[in-house]
């Protein structure tokens, strides 16, 4: 289970990274998919920084597993959010990348707890 949970976080902490880059750079996609669910601009860097926050302790739970099951469950909690976000606003372009980003998320808790 551990090799499992190594290969998730390491790709899902991958993922993470460019999605907090793509936030910071302010790319243009980005920017217009999530303004048009109402997410101000100046919100970007906050949710970079809790992607990055979760990246890394994916990262370090490969040494320090109390640290990558508070990750993962952090990381499910952010991308319910945002899955629910772009629902409720029948954002249903915006859901199917969310919602991957939670699947993986919830088998990255599921295999760290297993480990």
């Amino acid at each position: 289970m551990f090799i499992a949970y190594a290969v998730v976080a390491v790709l899902l902490a991958l993922v993470l990274l460019a999605s907090a880059y793509a936030k910071l750079t302010r790319d243009k996609r980005v920017v217009d998919g999530l303004t048009g669910v109402g997410v101000p601009l100046r919100l970007f860097p906050v949710l970079a920084a809790c992607e990055i926050a979760g990246a890394g302790g994916l990262l370090i739970g490969l040494w320090y597993a109390p640290l990558g099951v508070a990750a993962a469950v952090g990381l499910v909690l952010y991308f319910v959010g945002a899955v629910g976000t772009h629902l409720r606003k029948g954002d249903f372009k915006g859901v199917p990348n969310a919602a991957v980003i939670l699947v993986f998320s919830v088998a990255a808790l599921i295999l760290r707890i297993a480990a």
